[in-house]
């Protein structure tokens, strides 16, 4: 109850319109660096690290990626922070050295404390040396024990002193830059980007990790690792497929107008066409997405279209048309986004969306159709920037593949 008082209140204070030039004294975030830290489970917090670059905009660090925002508000002694694309904001009071609110996700009903201190920049702080490098690739395996919720993980670290860096791949993503220490004998990675806010905590030898996942504060899984240098993920290409008796895709959904579009329009005959299953909530659809707008305008003038499907958790259609509209002007997308689902992402009920798939197991996904509406291939989950290696292969695969079906 006291969760759901806390997030009415500041959503009514966030819809407001509040004057942003006020100069007094303390109506602004001062200038420079702040230690971030939310609350997540067992007396854990997840640290993350924040530059305020002036009053009306700062940029958040997890290893290699900055997020800058220029979505800020201020009431008196308040401050508002919206984190781009996704829902997710800070609510905070403040004063010269200190902020104190809370990260919320207001559709989802989620509310994470949260705290920051001025002119810190350490993301966590270490006591002792490492004991060991964890570097290399990890064979992981995430609730073990519960046969409804095991999935597999790989492991990808470099470490350089009590610095760490690196991700996780699943078969579904992976979990973006992460960034951390190892103190000791104990691994510490966070990251947040205003839909992550994920908190890995481990003891670690040269060849094994034990230890706890944290997404904010309302899930946890154990995890355990060996490294395995040549441990490989299931192929991307493997996991989702048409069903048999069925030959092609076919769907009917609604733009922002509320106009059905569907492989019959006229913008998509006679083309190879990709169909990207997604959601605007989704920070793998959100690196997805980035990569198809750095290509889109070269394939189309190749004869390629590309259409996505959102699937979203909004409770009604308007929320989930003005996130939509948000992605789609962030990003500058220029092909279509399509409302294929609003008020839950649950996969089984997309799968009913789209019945001619044998199961969608992650967002996102996208299916690659040629010139004669053909299903070529079907490509599960995204393997972003912080993946390296990986993210570099899958651009050249992609570009091979889909001038191969143009050149047909």
């Amino acid at each position: 109850m006291k969760q759901l008082v806390v997030l009415f209140i500041v959503t009514i204070v966030w819809s407001c319109n509040y004057n942003t030039n006020n100069t007094s004294k303390n109506s602004t975030l001062k200038d420079g660096f702040y230690r971030g830290t939310l609350e997540v489970q067992d007396t854990y917090v997840l640290p993350f690290v924040f530059e305020v670059v002036d009053k009306g905009r700062l940029k958040v660090f997890n290893a290699e990626s900055v997020i800058e925002t220029d979505e800020i508000r201020y009431v008196k002694d308040s401050v508002y922070i919206q984190l781009p694309v996704f829902e997710g904001y800070i609510a905070a009071t403040f004063d010269d050295t200190t902020l104190k609110g809370a990260f919320i996700k207001s559709q989802l009903g989620r509310v994470v404390p949260f705290t920051a201190k001025y002119n810190e920049k350490e993301r966590f702080v270490t006591k002792s040396k490492p004991n060991t490098d964890v570097s290399g690739v990890w064979e992981v395996i995430f609730n073990k024990d519960d046969a409804n919720e095991t999935y597999m993980a790989k492991g990808l670290f470099e470490q350089k002193g009590n610095k760490v860096t690196g991700t996780f791949r699943t078969t579904t993503g992976d979990y973006r830059f992460l960034e951390g220490v190892v103190d000791g004998d104990e691994m510490k990675l966070s990251t947040f980007d205003g839909a992550h806010a994920f908190l890995f905590v481990a003891k670690v030898t040269d060849s094994t990790m034990n230890g706890q996942f944290y997404s904010g504060n309302h899930w946890k899984a154990p995890f355990e690792a060996k490294r395995n240098a040549s441990y490989k993920l299931p192929h991307e290409t493997t996991l989702t497929f048409l069903k048999e008796g069925y030959e092609g895709i076919a769907f009917n959904f609604p733009d922002s107008n509320g106009d059905m579009h569907s492989l019959k329009d006229e913008r998509f005959r006679d083309k190879v066409v990709l169909i990207q299953l997604m959601g605007t909530w989704c920070p793998n659809c959100l690196d997805e997405s980035t990569y198809y707008v750095s290509q889109y305008q070269d394939l189309k003038a190749k004869g390629v279209e590309i259409v996505a499907l959102a699937f979203e958790y909004a409770k009604n259609k308007t929320t989930a048309y003005k996130n939509i509209e948000r992605l789609q002007q962030t990003l500058g997308i220029e092909y279509p986004i399509l409302l294929a689902q609003y008020g839950t992402t649950n996969k089984e009920k997309a799968q009913e969306k789209l019945p001619m798939l044998n199961q969608i197991l992650s967002y996102p996904t996208t299916v690659f159709i040629d010139k004669l509406g053909k299903v070529r291939k079907i490509h599960t989950g995204f393997n972003g920037p912080a993946t390296g290696q990986k993210y570099l292969d899958y651009q050249n695969e992609f570009q091979a593949f889909v001038m191969e079906l143009v050149a047909e």
